[in-house]
């Protein structure tokens, strides 16, 4: 619990003022708040019953500064509260998207989308509820608590041993209710998990159901997520239900006890009705304090897992670093496999066998095979998306792991067949490539990626917005975006995988035309299941079971492997039909 703590509160930072004076102002609250009925008794038992009414006048201008103060504090620790825990939970949400940017491929795949989606949310929200009722409400309950017993034993010892004897009976069924409560709440997490994972796959895939008629399968996948959330909070609900009860049955028992004894000691003249009446303003204050630390310990329940959740993400360390004193240059674009072996982490089949490669810098390389022979495996390993099991990749003659990873990856532009553009203009998108690029520079990426027709035949050309995930542009323009967006980073090696699936076969000639006019020195792969894409390539690498199964020209294929060649003659006659991964 003490490393958990220590964990999330490195989030708290520039709040740390806030964070500790709000606690003071909250002891200086109650302390004050405390004092009140003891002042009320004397008003009672010292001015109102003898008459004197100057006692009356001169406490009670006492009694109204005290509340002016005490109202204070009040306010300002509500305020600083809200301050110190609403910048918490500001902190905690960019640390974990921080950490979440540092991870490898490797890193992702041990967590679900959706529940990173759950704890960057409902998870931090709980924490932020339950920071704010630490630095507030758990210090003021316990400062209640304590300040009116003292208060209670300075009236009356025998009222006060009442309480002492109260409060651990309600404390030991508190306790009881938190412990079983706390496993139910992980679960409703999980849960919480599975209902995002639900409607991020519905919203993602919403053209496929409505194509398919799928609507109601959908709402009832979506209605049962969330009854079996609804199932497990109304169970842990139930034993946190226990509190009330259990709190009613403490303040009636208690107050019966309270009347008879405070009745036995005004009839003994051991004890004043004003004091009496104090007496069961401080029982009141006792056991409402209780009851804030069982609210305060239920939700500490329910934090405990989003804690949990979150410091998981926190603490897990990126696998792919650089090195400290990392290459920050890369001298050309060859690149060499040496006896490497890959496999993911979990898996105990090597996706890549002992693959030995060289490829020259400024070569046009082809990668071709049947869907699931690691293609994308053997290209990620090159801007350390993975790293290897064994061997070595090499880039401009360096292991890979010796670079900087910015370094690697702006020489390294990747082009994925289901490219993503992002909320903004066309500009904007282009600039990641380059964020200082002209209007010149984006031009001139637009047209060698054959892309500046439709740009500029938008009403707005490059200032033209494109919505989340580029829903509105069709696949093959986000395919030549995306392509432009790679090419404006002015890379050594450019890596398309699938990257011209969506275009057209003459728009797809004119780019590789494009490339070879304009980067003679740039070495460029290119993944794809269309031979006609990669016939002129300096040498095709064939993909078959985890490993390289041919290399060479198209010409040497023909001849020498009957796989590819009975591939060209199929698509031949097909017309040179598409086919895709």
């Amino acid at each position: 619990m003490c490393e958990l703590l220590r964990t999330l509160l490195k989030s708290v930072r520039e709040y740390r003022f806030q964070t500790i004076i709000s606690p003071l102002f909250v002891v200086s609250e109650t302390a004050i708040e405390t004092f009140i009925p003891f002042l009320m008794a004397a008003i009672i038992d010292q001015g109102i019953r003898p008459g004197h009414l100057s006692v009356v006048l001169r406490i009670g201008i006492l009694l109204l500064l005290m509340s002016v103060v005490s109202l204070t504090c009040g306010a300002s620790a509500s305020w600083f509260s809200s301050q110190a825990a609403a910048g918490f939970a500001k902190n905690l949400r960019h640390d974990i998207f921080s950490q979440v940017q540092t991870f490898s491929f490797q890193n992702l795949d041990h967590f679900a989308t959706s529940s990173l989606v759950t704890r960057l949310t409902t998870d931090i929200t709980n924490i932020q509820t339950a920071y704010q009722m630490l630095i507030r409400v758990a210090v003021r309950a316990p400062s209640m608590l304590l300040f009116s017993i003292i208060m209670a034993f300075l009236v009356s010892s025998q009222a006060g041993w009442l309480f002492v004897f109260v409060v651990p009976v309600l404390a030991v069924g508190l306790f009881w209710i938190v412990k079983h409560s706390r496993p139910l709440f992980r679960q409703v997490f999980k849960q919480y998990d599975k209902l995002n994972r639900v409607v991020r796959e519905n919203l993602r895939g919403i053209r496929v159901v409505k194509t398919y008629g799928q609507q109601g399968a959908e709402i009832s996948k979506f209605r049962q997520s969330a009854k079996e959330i609804a199932q497990v909070f109304a169970k842990a609900q139930r034993i946190v239900a226990f509190n009330m009860p259990l709190m009613q049955f403490v303040i009636s028992t208690t107050m019966l006890i309270l009347s008879w004894l405070g009745a036995k000691l005004i009839v003994g003249k051991t004890l004043q009705i004003g004091q009496f009446v104090s007496l069961f303003t401080y029982s009141t204050s006792i056991l409402f304090s209780l009851n804030m630390l069982a609210m305060i310990f239920s939700q500490l329940s329910v934090s405990q897992a989003s804690a949990e959740r979150v410091v998981e993400v926190l603490e897990t360390a990126p696998d792919i670093v650089a090195q400290p004193d990392a290459e920050t240059e890369a001298s050309d674009g060859s690149i060499d496999f040496e006896h490497v072996t890959f496999r993911y982490p979990g898996s105990d089949e090597d996706q890549l066998n002992d693959v030995n490669l060289h490829i020259p810098s400024g070569a046009v390389v082809g990668i071709i095979g049947e869907t699931g022979t690691s293609k994308t495996t053997l290209v990620s390993l090159i801007p350390r998306l993975y790293d290897v099991a064994s061997g070595t990749v090499r880039v401009g003659g360096k292991d890979v792991r010796q670079y900087a990873l910015k370094t690697l990856r702006d020489q390294v532009a990747m082009v994925l067949q289901n490219t993503i553009l992002f909320s903004g203009t066309i500009r904007e998108n282009l600039r990641w490539g380059d964020p200082d690029a002209t209007d010149e520079q984006l031009n001139r990426v637009l047209q060698e990626a054959q892309a500046k027709d439709f740009v500029d035949s938008l009403p707005d050309g490059l200032d033209t917005k494109i919505e989340q995930t580029g829903q509105n542009v069709s696949g093959g323009q986000r395919q030549r975006l995306t392509i432009a967006r790679a090419l404006l980073k002015q890379p050594k090696i450019l890596i398309l995988d699938n990257a011209t699936s969506a275009t057209d076969t003459q728009t797809e000639a004119r780019i590789r035309q494009a490339f070879k006019r304009d980067l003679p020195h740039v070495t460029k792969l290119m993944i794809t299941q269309r031979v006609d894409s990669i016939i002129d390539a300096d040498q095709i690498i064939i993909m078959r079971r985890g490993g390289i199964e041919a290399i060479g020209t198209h010409v040497e294929l023909l001849a020498n492997n009957q796989w590819y060649r009975e591939l060209y003659q199929a698509q031949q006659k097909q017309g040179g039909g598409e086919t895709h991964e």
